[in-house]
């Protein structure tokens, strides 16, 4: 157990430095010297935790918003979670945006795509149990695919715009969207 914990904590200490380069300058233009320099620890250590700085990128958003995402009960409790996820994009928006200038648009939605399909799947699951539906399997993923696309760009939208719109609105339009998915799925006959 004491393992684990010294582990997570040193991932938590090179994120968090991360972080911090982020806020300075381009994440394209960040290196693994620069990162094990800043937080004093050496190359072996930072290798042994992430592949490479994308994997530590991975491992940041996953454990600070995907991991917490799933906690949620997002058949039942759908808006706490869009509300949670705004709010991290809100807090994190100089890391969204140096993602977005250094990688582009493109390249951060696939980065996000195969988490917001495994949430929606799930999503998609829990709504099928309720109602007792048979969804054809393709359609399902179609479904899935379709909802992490929207999501992830929206996402995008309002960590670059979010000075230009309501969060309430934005809250809004998700919800509506989302009860409306649901309320499909309710009413799907194959």
């Amino acid at each position: 157990m004491k393992h684990e914990v010294t582990t997570y904590n040193t991932k938590k200490l090179i994120a968090n430095t991360l972080k911090v380069l982020m806020r300075t300058k381009p994440f394209s233009k960040i290196t693994v010297s620069e990162i094990i320099s800043t937080c004093k620890i050496n190359r072996k250590t930072f290798y042994y935790h992430f592949e490479d700085i994308f994997a530590l990128l991975k491992w940041m958003f996953d454990e600070e918003a995907v991991e917490v995402v799933k906690h949620f009960n997002l058949f039942v409790d759908y808006e706490s979670c869009i509300r949670f996820v705004m709010q991290y994009v809100d807090e994190n928006d100089y890391i969204i945006s140096c993602i977005d200038d250094s990688i582009g648009r493109e390249a951060m939605k696939h980065f996000f795509y195969a988490d917001f399909v495994s949430v929606i799947t799930s999503v998609i699951d829990s709504a099928i149990d309720k109602y007792g539906k048979k969804i054809d399997p393709a359609f399902k993923t179609y479904v899935a695919r379709f909802y992490a696309e929207a999501l992830s760009g929206m996402l995008i939208d309002w960590a670059k715009e979010k000075d230009k719109r309501n969060r309430e609105e934005v809250v809004g339009y998700l919800t509506t969207i989302i009860g409306l998915a649901l309320k499909s799925i309710e009413i799907y006959d194959q």
